[in-house]
């Protein structure tokens, strides 16, 4: 029996707390040291991970992410408005933004690699936060976290 496509019958304001978790694609973009211009307000990715990030790009103390990382930012449908800080290709914005699931989400392909296949996971691109001094992270930016999505490939 095929899955409802629930992604697009409902908003996500009216998702179940599953539908929610299954949006995440488990591609670890989220988790990455993030860096703010503090004159322009643009944001910058780095290439360095939470330390609690796994080799399979899973939080390694998920239930426990809050209190173990205070700055972890849990994703409600409260912060929608604030979603933008997410990248292009992150599910939960782009369905805020009226966008489609990219073609190699695992909600479409029935496979959790698809995303590591088609290039979109941060396994084997990044380095943990605890190898690297806070003073450092401007040497860590990269811009291929903010590379548009193809709609196929």
């Amino acid at each position: 029996m095929a899955r409802e496509r629930f992604w697009e019958t409902k908003k996500l304001q009216q998702m179940n707390a599953s539908e929610w978790e299954a949006l995440c694609d488990g591609c670890g973009k989220c988790c990455l040291v993030k860096l703010q211009d503090e004159d322009t307000d643009e944001l910058f990715y780095t290439n360095v991970a939470c330390r609690y990030l796994d080799e399979t790009c899973r939080c390694s103390v998920y239930s426990q992410r809050r209190l173990k990382q205070p700055d972890c930012i849990e994703l409600t449908v409260g912060d929608i408005e604030a979603f933008a800080w997410l990248p292009p290709s992150c599910a939960y914005r782009r369905l805020a933004e009226g966008a489609p699931l990219p073609y190699w989400h695992p909600l479409l392909t029935g496979d959790s690699n698809s995303v590591g296949r088609a290039g979109h996971s941060v396994a084997g691109k990044v380095c943990s936060e605890a190898q690297v001094h806070p003073d450092d992270l401007e040497d860590f930016i990269v811009r291929w976290v903010d590379a548009p999505v193809s709609e196929k490939q």
